[in-house]
């Protein structure tokens, strides 16, 4: 079994970019997708990628998750 983080609620009101650093520095090996919130996304769940949703601060909006 796996014990590699699958989701950030933390970085949540975090800045975009700094997210992401978070997210690559426990995973460094997956896709991550930065995207503004309300953008429609293909069905679909990957092992290899982590979605992070902005606003229009920059701020994250919803806890990245590995899918």
């Amino acid at each position: 079994m796996s014990t590699a983080k699958t989701s950030w609620p933390e970085v949540v009101g975090w800045p975009a970019a700094q997210a992401v650093t978070q997210i690559n520095t426990d995973r460094p090996h997956v896709t991550i997708e930065v995207l503004p919130s309300g953008t429609s996304v293909a069905p679909g769940f990957s092992s290899e990628r982590v979605r992070v949703f902005f606003d229009g601060t920059g701020s994250v909006t919803a806890t990245p998750t590995v899918g």
